[in-house]
């Protein structure tokens, strides 16, 4: 079974934009399937989500925590319109947090999702 999160920053980032958890479950599955728009190294890849009207081109670029297998974390979003990319220390700093929610116990990501640092979503999601 897939565990699909996202972030309280990133939960915090989504209000800003049309961004939904059924388009971010879209994601995943695209992903789960190799679609995955750029590996950057370190458990964190890129992937366009189209916002609501505006498709993937004109949308939002998603930076997700993976094992690429069962565990997927929404850590960063940007919209096109907004920058072009992260910058190396960005970059860096997104893989030190992948490491860290990707060593995660089952049960350290369900304390986790209670005291709010993630929100679980897709639950049953399967590829």
């Amino acid at each position: 079974m897939n565990r699909v999160f996202k972030t309280r920053y990133f939960a915090r980032w989504m209000r800003k934009t049309d961004l939904t958890d059924q388009a971010l479950c879209a994601a995943v599955a695209e992903m789960s399937q190799g679609l995955i728009d750029a590996d950057l190294g370190g458990g964190v890849v890129k992937k366009r989500v189209g916002l609501a009207g505006r498709g993937k081109r004109g949308g939002a670029r998603t930076l997700v925590a993976t094992n690429k297998g069962n565990r997927w974390f929404f850590v960063f979003g940007f919209e096109k319109s907004e920058r072009a990319n992260i910058s190396n220390d960005e970059l860096a700093a997104l893989q030190d947090i992948a490491a860290d929610l990707l060593g995660h116990t089952a049960i350290a990501l369900d304390i986790a999702v209670q005291d709010g640092a993630l929100q679980e979503i897709c639950h049953d999601h399967k590829s």
